[in-house]
């Protein structure tokens, strides 16, 4: 519905780069849903989801829109989420994604929002352009901003994990877990702890 509503703006308003931009994020995202899921429901994170289940067609249709719209020089959030979106979407895998452009893209939408949640994805970015380090150095702070959000630990974590603390990413996916609302979230936080514990 969200999409139908986007395409029926975009169709009154077809020079509004940010409207195009709005359109090619969802149309990005929503390329990815089949694969977001596996085959009891459980979560899929973007790094281990199958690309082959992507739907190709939302995401030429996508570029296309954020193509257009980057070239009219006005840009806005929704056109540099759009973009980030796309970076992912073209990548072949999760290790081969340019890490370096969507920090550098996370940066310039956080210095544009002030959205705090700008800096934690950047976080999270930085990590996989410059290690783990680059990654928690930004997060230092952050929790008087986010408060004790459940986010926030799921990042914390996953940085933790990376840069080989087991016990303590176990007990920031715990964190995390306790926090989180989704019950399809609580069970992936959940067993990520479970077997950092049992590795550790």
């Amino acid at each position: 519905e969200g999409i139908r509503l986007a395409r029926a703006i975009h169709a009154a308003a077809p020079q509004e780069p940010e409207v195009a931009g709005l359109l090619a994020l969802m149309l990005l995202t929503e390329a990815r849903r089949p694969a977001r899921s596996g085959p009891d429901g459980e979560l899929v994170p973007l790094a281990e989801q199958d690309r082959g289940r992507w739907d190709r067609r939302l995401i030429v249709e996508g570029l296309g829109l954020i193509a257009e719209a980057l070239r009219r020089g006005q840009v806005g959030e929704y056109q540099i989420q759009a973009s980030i979106a796309a970076l992912h979407d073209q990548a072949p895998d999760h290790e081969r994604t340019d890490w370096p452009q969507i920090l550098t893209l996370y940066g310039l939408l956080e210095s544009m929002t002030q959205n705090p949640m700008a800096r934690l994805n950047r976080a999270a970015a930085a990590a996989m352009a410059q290690g783990p380090d680059a990654g928690l150095a930004l997060l230092d702070g952050l929790d008087q901003r986010l408060g004790d959000h459940h986010r926030l630990h799921a990042v914390r974590a996953h940085l933790l994990e990376q840069a080989g603390d087991a016990a303590a990413a176990a007990a920031e996916f715990r964190a995390a877990a306790a926090r989180a609302t989704n019950l399809r979230e609580q069970q992936y936080l959940t067993t990520k702890a479970a077997r950092l514990a049992a590795g550790s």
